[in-house]
């Protein structure tokens, strides 16, 4: 950044102004955007388990599955409800249905983070995630009409869930105190995670007593739902808000006082010849080649590859991101406890989690490639991987705050967008890499790493 955008970090302690967190309106915001990042990714992965159920038996597979783990379990699991429609779409249409969602969600990152910094973030992650619930509910009518049509909705959803991360980002330059921001925004990005635990299992449970349609109809009514109450409860800058303390007011605007600039125009060219802004780049593109590819197809690893029934599979297959939500919690606390207590510089603190959560995720991934047919530690070894990228977040993922608090927004637009790619080809990367066999599932870890 240049030296007229580039933003000094004035930290003042929260003992410094009586505004404890604990009851305070920065916290009722850290809630309500968990619940909406929640629902945000309840909304996104739903379809992958719904489409193990939605397409015809062996579709995906070729008739040679002799290398193929033995059923997992000696008493095949009936499904309660066999009436939901069956599509005959083979592994690379299933490929292009689960990228599909990122064609639009790469479209509207920089823009989300362009509106957000001039009109709030409320009204925009507010109206995002509502159309991603609208078109949710259309999900089934979609897929009857042919695929063409389910592809629209989703890349469709993904224009609605665009400017969501952006638009928070904006709101949090406003509202997070500089020693607060990690675990403030690890606590409402942990509702990603939470939202993929609950609705991986939720999903399965479903679609096995009732109909892989209700997977949409539940998912999205409760969008709308949450989209009524973040009208009415939360505000754009403390400033708005009318139920927030004088004394809190006066504590988030004193700690920021250095942080935001007063420049209207957006200096594009500091911004994109900005090292730190690549450096955080590189990260996201690399973190979520894993994420993404994981979030659409490890269900359906579980089930052709390790059979387990769909129950089992939605249990399992979230298994890895309850760990990674709670290694999110934990670390955001860690991270502003090092930066507060133990005077470690912010970036230190952000270098040294963007590691944990890249190195370790790598190493365990690898592994589990080659691990085969032992279902323990296939599981046990996808878990340890995505728990210990829950470090990123507190690392490379809060950085765009601390580079440049009052283009936050526009800096994740842009950072998301590329890391959006691999959630766009990683999914047909890795359909296209496993046909029928379970060794070819060695092979997407090492692209990965």
């Amino acid at each position: 950044m240049s030296s007229k955008t580039r933003l000094v970090v004035k930290e003042v302690a929260p003992g410094d102004v009586n505004a404890p967190i604990c009851c305070s309106a920065r916290l009722s915001l850290a809630i309500w955007a968990f619940l909406g990042f929640f629902l945000l990714y309840a909304l996104r992965v739903n379809l992958s388990v719904a489409l193990v159920d939605m397409v015809e038996s062996n579709a995906s597979l070729t008739k040679n599955t002799s290398n193929v783990c033995k059923e997992h379990s000696s008493t095949p699991v009936v499904p309660r409800n066999t009436t939901g429609k069956k599509y005959p779409w083979d592994a690379n249409t299933q490929g292009w249905i689960l990228g599909s969602f990122f064609y639009g969600y790469i479209i509207t990152q920089v823009p989300g983070g362009y509106l957000a910094r001039q009109f709030g973030g409320k009204k925009l992650l507010g109206f995002g995630i509502l159309g991603t619930a609208i078109f949710t509910l259309f999900t089934p009518l979609a897929a009857d009409l042919g695929v063409g049509y389910l592809i629209a909705v989703r890349a469709l959803e993904g224009l609605g869930e665009g400017v969501t991360f952006p638009a928070m980002h904006a709101m949090w330059s406003c509202w997070a105190p500089p020693l607060e921001r990690s675990k403030l925004l690890s606590i409402s990005y942990a509702g990603a995670q939470l939202g993929t635990v609950v609705s991986l299992p939720l999903s399965g449970l479903i679609c096995f007593y009732m109909n892989w349609i209700y997977v949409f109809y539940i998912f999205g009514a409760l969008g709308v739902l949450w989209f009524i109450f973040w009208m009415l409860i939360v505000s754009d800058t403390p400033e708005t808000h009318k139920r927030i303390s004088h004394a809190e007011k006066e504590y988030i605007l004193s700690s920021l006082t250095d942080q935001l600039s007063t420049q209207k125009s957006i200096p594009w060219g500091a911004i994109l010849t900005s090292l730190p802004l690549w450096a955080i780049v590189v990260a996201h593109f690399s973190y979520n080649w894993t994420f993404y590819t994981l979030l659409t197809l490890l269900p359906t690893y579980m089930k052709e590859i390790l059979r387990f029934d769909v129950q089992e599979n939605g249990f399992l297959s979230a298994l890895p991101y309850f760990g990674c939500w709670i290694c999110i919690i934990l670390s955001g606390q860690f991270a502003d406890y090092l930066r507060e207590k133990q005077n470690m510089p912010t970036v230190c603190v952000r270098k040294t989690f963007t590691l944990i959560g890249m190195i370790g995720p790598a190493v365990f991934l690898v592994a589990a490639g080659f691990i085969g047919c032992d279902y323990e530690m296939a599981v046990a070894f996808v878990t340890i991987s995505t728990t210990l990228g829950g470090f990123s977040t507190s690392g490379y993922s809060i950085n765009h705050l601390d580079i440049a608090p009052s283009y936050a927004g526009i800096l994740l637009g842009i950072t998301n967008s590329f890391g959006t790619i691999p959630g766009m080809v990683g999914p047909l990367v890795a359909k296209g890499l496993t046909h029928s066999v379970s060794y070819s599932w060695s092979f997407p870890p090492i692209f990965f790493f």
